[in-house]
């Protein structure tokens, strides 16, 4: 049996992997949970799966959740970033999911690379933010780190048996998001409500705002970069609105793999839990005599400025895709709480970019003043527009 640990426990990826894990639960036990601040949810996943550790967001939720729970349950309530370290380092775990939205996942996932834990990655944001240091990190302590995200698990699929010197492109697939076919002119009126709106997948707020913007599709790129060791120039976008093809890889002869699915996490999710083996799922699977046409479209760098700020941030490297994540969490935090229009979650990116003279982050600590310094200069800037409008 399988010990795993899920980061981010109550969110969209933390709940498909309980769902997998229903289904499979003679070959995996949930020894450790994570979450930040959705408390009947997590009790009734404690209950259900009698973990021996779970963490929350701070002190005040912890003795709340313990208050929830009554005298009798044995589960351990820790809290903060510490309580959230031991729960990715607990020593009888084998897997951590990693599904905490933002860079607030880097740290622990560190941790547990570093602690011998198989990973299954979900949070894009650590490869993002300090890709180099993540994957010398993982060789140097054997650790294989399994991608969650459809487009990286279609690929890690596509690459498997094949030499990774005859990989010609890699070709990432993108839904192209609620605003693909808008005209332009009329981005600057969408509201929060608007972007919420995915045509195709169930995801938490910050990764649909990005997938609105396909700034997700440019921190795609980058973190393509680091699990694959593909230059950048090799990784291509094209917009796919059916979202069946999840990705695609090129090779020296010609030959495109692709892998298809319908759009359904656990689908990505299921394959980094069993891998090497695969899941037998009884459920209805992709029936192409079904689907009414498959569709590819070139990105539009013009109307999403934010996939060229990202293919920027990562060929100048260094610290930059780290302010690049940083500047972005807090544009689309101040979009979603109103305090800047849609359109400008990229020009927020750009000025804070251009203010940023880019260093090589050596350590985690040199990552995390970046990510602090990029979030400083974006709020800054957010406050200097409002103040001058």
């Amino acid at each position: 049996m399988k010990n795993i640990s899920i980061l981010g426990a109550t969110g969209s990826i933390g709940t498909s992997t309980l769902d997998v894990i229903r289904r499979n639960q003679t070959q995996f036990s949930v020894t450790a949970l994570s979450a930040g601040r959705n408390l009947p949810l997590l009790k009734n996943q404690i209950e259900e799966f009698g973990p021996k550790v779970v963490s929350v967001i701070d002190k005040k939720h912890a003795d709340k959740l313990r208050e929830m729970l009554g005298r009798s349950c044995e589960t351990e309530i820790l809290s903060g970033v510490e309580g959230l370290r031991e729960a990715a380092t607990l020593r009888e775990v084998d897997m951590v999911v990693s599904a905490i939205v933002g860079a607030a996942g880097l740290v622990p996932t560190v941790d547990a690379i570093e602690a011998g834990k198989g990973i299954a990655l979900a949070n894009k944001e650590t490869m993002v933010m300090a890709g180099r240091l993540v994957v010398e990190t993982a060789l140097s302590c054997g650790v294989k780190i399994i991608p969650v995200d459809s487009e990286h698990s279609a690929i890690f699929q596509c690459i498997s048996g094949h030499n990774k010197k005859d990989i010609r492109r890699i070709i990432l697939t993108a839904s192209g998001g609620p605003f693909f076919k808008l005209e332009r002119d009329k981005l600057s009126a969408v509201t929060p409500d608007d972007a919420l709106k995915h045509p195709k997948w169930e995801m938490g707020k910050k990764i649909t705002i990005d997938s609105a913007t396909m700034m997700n599709k440019g921190l795609e790129v980058i973190e393509a970069k680091w699990l694959f060791g593909v230059d950048i120039e090799r990784i291509e976008i094209i917009v796919h609105p059916q979202s069946i093809v999840h990705s695609m890889v090129e090779y020296s002869d010609g030959s495109l793999i692709a892998q298809l699915g319908l759009p359904d996490m656990k689908g990505p999710i299921s394959y980094a839990l069993f891998y090497p083996e695969r899941e037998e799922v009884v459920e209805p699977a992709l029936n192409l005599a079904e689907v009414e046409k498959i569709e590819f479209f070139p990105p539009d760098f013009d109307m999403f400025p934010s996939i060229g700020l990202a293919y920027g941030a990562v060929k100048r490297g260094g610290s930059m895709p780290a302010v690049l994540n940083a500047s972005n969490e807090v544009a689309v935090a101040a979009f979603l709480s109103r305090e800047i229009g849609f359109t400008d979650i990229p020009r927020v990116v750009e000025k804070t970019l251009d203010l940023h003279v880019p260093f090589e982050p050596e350590s985690l600590d040199d990552v995390l003043r970046a990510d602090e310094w990029g979030r400083a200069k974006a709020q800054k800037i957010i406050k200097d527009s409002k103040e001058g409008s």
